[in-house]
């Protein structure tokens, strides 16, 4: 099977300092890939250079879909995007219901409302994201789980191929948190997710695959990571304990 998502090569960062060096990665169709490293190891640059909103300093990025069909010609890779929760403006006058509907402002032009079909749409996925009740709240009077899902829904309506999420641990809503997981775990039967998270233990713990990046890539097939590399680039000793569905996260005696 041919990647949808086919890296070779890159490098990328800002005002001349290179962030990422020498990446190559595939990505493909239905995968769970988890991305985890370090702050400032280039998780975030390397989802920005997926994402098309950071062009790189060199190599190439492929994107292929494998969907041909009226809403996606064979070349037309889609891909919905969980931001992080702090680059969200909160005060901004939007409703729950027009956040997941603007997931589809691509289907429609710029002058034109969105149709019944839009409309019912954006309903099921309301009732899917478990958010009935809550169409016409504004996003600034939502929890931080309801924000989530809202933002979630807006992601997933246009059918994508990719599903791209960064750090939704960072919305901070526990309760949320295994209804979270349950819910990508329906979504990656449809297509392929990348979780990109700082919180390695909920990472190892429900995803296929792992890129640990931090400058460079090492890609695992599995969830098999080494403590030597979670050490090395943490910079601190730390052990992973799994429980049931519960991931746990011990950290050894480490001075700064």
């Amino acid at each position: 099977m041919s990647p949808i998502i086919e890296i070779k090569n890159l490098n990328a960062g800002y005002d001349g300092r290179i962030v990422l060096r020498d990446v190559n990665l595939n990505v493909y169709d239905r995968d769970f890939l988890g991305i985890i490293g370090p702050n400032g190891g280039g998780k975030t640059t390397l989802i920005k250079c997926i994402l098309g909103l950071l062009k790189p300093i060199s190599g190439e990025i492929i994107l292929t879909s494998h969907h041909a069909t009226a809403l996606h010609s064979p070349s037309q890779l889609t891909m919905g995007y969980l931001p992080q929760y702090n680059s969200i403006d909160r005060k901004f006058p939007i409703t729950v219901e027009e956040v997941i509907l603007s997931g589809l402002s691509s289907k429609k032009s710029l002058i034109s409302r969105f149709s019944t079909e839009h409309k019912e749409k954006a309903h099921q996925v309301i009732a899917r994201m478990g958010l009935e009740g809550l169409e016409e709240r504004a996003i600034g009077a939502l929890s931080g789980g309801q924000l989530q899902r809202a933002l979630l829904g807006r992601a997933i309506i246009s059918d994508p191929e990719v599903v791209i999420l960064d750090e939704p641990s960072t919305y901070i809503d526990k309760r949320f948190e295994a209804r979270l997981y349950q819910l990508l775990a329906e979504i990656n039967k449809d297509c392929a997710i990348i979780l990109v998270s700082h919180d390695i233990g909920t990472a190892l713990q429900q995803v296929k695959s792992i890129a640990c990046v931090n400058e460079a890539l090492d890609y695992h097939p599995d969830t098999g990571i080494t403590g030597e590399w979670l050490e090395r680039n943490f910079h601190c000793p730390i052990e992973l304990l799994g429980h049931g569905t519960l991931p746990h996260r011990i950290l050894g005696e480490h001075k700064h």
